[in-house]
């Protein structure tokens, strides 16, 4: 067959939208079950304890999609479509937004070790550095002030050892109000007037714009190491703490069991609520899970237990479906498990 410049033409075209509908990138990121890794590999204590069963890492997958994932995303059940300014703020690239999930995630583990380390009785010590913006935003008071990665140690003369001292002080003032933040760049101490403003999407609370992460040194003994590559975010919180737990003391606390589940946990041990539960719980159940740990939100009625119990019914799952407010409650439901049988 001889082709001629109409051919030729026509296979350009196709050739374009072939590319155009699975490579161009639009607007919209999908979010979709991802896996439920143990967690023996990706989390390691020095000489700590084994278990005859498995905690296990549930994550979501997502991406920026493209025209033909789009369209599978709509089609196929338990896929998530979201405008991409919803998931990415604006004017923060692809490699900002992910140093930022990772710097979540690293904070997550520090908790978690901090938790798991004082429950086990182990030795640990901590020292506070100050707090590292992690992302400031578009249109706020802090935004063309301060940066990503600048460690700010004060705020009016007053120390700043934890993101939670800059938050408690910003509460008790009103939008207008001009605070003094002292913070460190590039080795190098600097001091900067900015007034405080109301964000409107949560609901007319004052701030500068900033989010924050805690710069601690922890040391422990034994140590623990963690090897988590790229996954970010700070929803493994609760499950780290537990396997750290669980190689920290010699009782097997999985019972024989696969147990997942998903929640942030902060430095006290409260367990928080995070984003597409819905997807972990099935990315769970694909994995094998018996047991699966969802932040109840103190019996909020929208809570992420309600949310993940509802998935559970619609994919008619065996696994058991556990609502957590603290790190202790999760233990104390591992406690009172009979072994496995099988």
């Amino acid at each position: 067959m001889r082709f001629t410049k109409k051919h030729l033409f026509f296979l350009f075209i196709i050739i374009i939208l072939i590319y155009f509908l699975a490579a161009f990138k639009i607007p919209y990121y999908i979010y979709k079950p991802g896996s439920a890794d143990a967690l023996n590999p990706i989390v390691e204590v020095e000489e700590g304890y084994k278990s005859k069963g498995d905690m296990h890492l549930v994550t979501i997958s997502g991406g920026q999609a493209t025209p033909l994932q789009f369209i599978w995303a709509k089609i196929l059940p338990n896929q998530e479509v979201m405008p991409l300014e919803d998931v990415r703020p604006e004017g923060v690239t692809e490699d900002e937004y992910m140093h930022a999930q990772l710097q979540m995630m690293e904070n997550s583990q520090e908790a978690s070790t901090v938790v798991a380390y004082k429950a086990a009785e182990k030795g640990i010590e901590i020292e506070f550095n100050g707090v590292y913006v992690v992302t400031v935003i578009d249109g706020m008071p802090a935004d063309g002030i301060l940066e990503m990665g600048d460690r700010i140690v004060g705020i009016n003369d007053k120390q700043v050892k934890e993101a939670e001292d800059l938050i408690t002080f910003v509460e008790g003032k009103k939008a207008g109000d001009i605070v003094t933040i002292k913070f460190v760049r590039d080795e190098k101490e600097m001091t900067q007037d900015i007034k405080l403003d109301a964000y409107e999407e949560l609901d007319g609370k004052v701030g500068i714009g900033i989010r924050l992460v805690t710069d601690r040194s922890v040391t422990v003994d034994p140590e623990v190491h963690f090897s988590s590559g790229r996954i970010g975010g700070p929803s493994a919180g609760l499950m780290f703490s537990l396997e750290i737990f669980d190689q920290l003391t010699e009782e097997d606390f999985t019972r024989g069991y696969e147990i997942a589940g998903t929640g942030e946990i902060d430095y006290n041990g409260n367990v928080g609520r995070i984003g597409g539960i819905d997807k972990k719980v099935v990315a769970a159940d694909r994995e094998g899970a018996d047991i699966f740990f969802a932040p109840n939100e103190n019996d909020n009625k929208d809570s992420n237990y309600q949310v993940a119990k509802e998935k559970a019914a619609e994919i008619d799952t065996s696994m058991k479906i556990v609502p957590v407010n603290t790190f202790q409650d999760a233990v104390d439901y591992l406690k009172g498990l009979k072994p496995a049988s099988k």
